[in-house]
């Protein structure tokens, strides 16, 4: 457990900092962000691998593209575009202030709390983090306990490329983020379940924090009888499977036309041979969930759904922290695979007749972090978007939307709060400041002020009117 003093005092540091921080310039938030990509890519690269590995066993190609490649994209993507962010933003001004003008200034929210999660635990910590400093923010980073080695590395390259005035990473369990949680920071992003969200949310409500809470949920897929069967398996097994399953994004379940099943399940387990091999447990390409509780909550999962009439169609193994790619079809509505978030390499597949039951069945649930259709039929993509809600579309393809830090990323209601990636990220930790600037002497206010003659009466008429 981390000191309580240890972390008031980095708090009171931050806090005395803040207006320092947030009066860099777009050079200074630019060095910044290059010396980050510098010891993610150059120095401390091997070092990151090595710990996602002890941690989980994640396989250095998928380090590489899911964890470095990813916050580096995000600094690439801010470097090009921050002096345009940071810009002051004019506003148009009515014909009824007259002689004055309007602008948005963009300024730092202040002392933030990052608190990340285990499944992509170096992405997670240092990704917001790119938009909190490029929007001049001093940060605390939280990392998860869950994944010790890599939070070391998280700490040690936070220790190497800033001053802890600015940013800084507290290690610790439950206890280091309740103490952190009760602090008046300026801005939480938290990123987790939608059950700890709500419990981040109500401690940001005592200190009136503003959020951002990138949760989760059961991400469907529809795979219609339109659809490029081969290409749609590819792209399931990729997004369900990397990871391990652990990722909020992912294609949580699958819903299948009836007359395309055995022709998507035939394909799904073609190319999970093809990515994985016949022994899954023996291939560098495939990682560990994340301890011996999360593999026994897969095991209850499997178990639970054949105990309700479900067919396992391949996998199906649980050994110590290994869960083999599953998938299971024919799952009961009441089967807890249908109930809770999978968060695993455990596939659901469920069939339909008609888009309708879809569509309803999923009005029925909180909306997703994300919705997939695999379709070559324009009215069916359109039918499914207008009758459902979700963080974002993918459609013909899956989870790599959030490498588009064009798009903002995030959920809705019990899928998250707020936006991440790109511009999104630059706003959500900044306060869009208005500004009205009188220019003129003679304001037209004044001329519509007390006493209320019968001529600034026919003012007022006039402008409610015409103005």
């Amino acid at each position: 457990m981390t000191d309580q003093n240890y972390i008031q005092g980095v708090f009171d540091a931050q806090k005395a900092h803040q207006y320092e921080v947030g009066k860099t310039s777009y050079k200074e938030r630019k060095a910044k962000l290059k010396a980050l990509k510098k010891a993610l890519v150059h120095t401390y690269r091997a070092e990151i691998q090595a710990a996602l590995y002890a941690d989980f066993q994640k396989p250095a190609a998928d380090t590489d593209l899911n964890e470095i490649y990813v916050v580096v994209n995000e600094i690439n993507h801010t470097l090009r575009n921050l002096k345009k962010w940071m810009a002051d933003r004019w506003v148009g001004t009515p014909l009824a202030l007259l002689g004055s003008s309007s602008h948005v200034r963009y300024e730092p929210k202040g002392v933030c709390l990052i608190i990340a999660p285990w499944n992509y635990p170096l992405n997670l910590s240092f990704g917001p983090l790119v938009s909190a400093i490029a929007a001049g923010n001093t940060a605390i980073i939280k990392p998860s306990e869950m994944t010790p080695h890599t939070s070391a590395v998280v700490k040690k390259i936070t220790e190497a490329v800033f001053d802890p005035k600015e940013v800084c990473v507290i290690e610790g369990a439950v206890e280091t983020s309740t103490a952190l949680l009760a602090l008046p920071f300026n801005h939480i992003f938290f990123t987790g379940s939608p059950a700890i969200g709500k419990v981040v949310m109500a401690a940001a409500a005592k200190n009136l924090s503003s959020v951002t809470l990138e949760l989760g949920g059961k991400s469907p897929a529809i795979v219609d009888e339109t659809a490029n069967i081969p290409l749609a398996a590819k792209r399931l097994v990729w997004g369900k499977f990397i990871n391990t399953g652990q990722t909020c994004v992912t294609n949580d379940h699958i819903w299948v036309h009836e007359q395309k099943l055995d022709e998507l399940l035939s394909e799904l387990q073609k190319v999970t041979l093809a990515f994985f091999g016949e022994n899954p447990e023996q291939s560098a390409s495939y990682a560990r969930v994340v301890h011996q509780q999360h593999a026994e909550k897969m095991r209850s999962y499997i178990t639970d759904a054949l105990q309700k009439g479900a067919r396992i169609v391949m996998g199906g193994e649980v050994k110590g922290t290994y869960v083999a790619p599953t998938i299971l079809t024919n799952i009961a509505d009441n089967a807890l695979l249908n109930q809770e978030e999978i968060f695993g390499p455990v596939m659901p597949v469920k069939t339909f007749k008609e888009l309708s039951e879809v569509t309803e069945a999923l009005k029925k649930e909180e909306k997703p972090l994300a919705l997939y259709i695999f379709s070559r039929n324009r009215k069916n993509i359109e039918f499914i978007q207008q009758h459902t809600r979700a963080g974002a579309t993918g459609i013909n393809n899956n989870v790599v939307h959030f490498f588009n830090n064009d798009l903002p990323f995030g959920g809705s209601n019990n899928s998250g709060i707020g936006k991440s990636h790109g511009h999104a990220g630059f706003l959500e930790f900044s306060n869009e400041r208005a500004v009205y600037k009188q220019v003129l002497p003679g304001a037209v206010e004044l001329l519509l002020s007390p006493p209320y003659t019968n001529f600034k009466r026919w003012l007022i008429d006039f402008t409610v009117k015409y103005l």
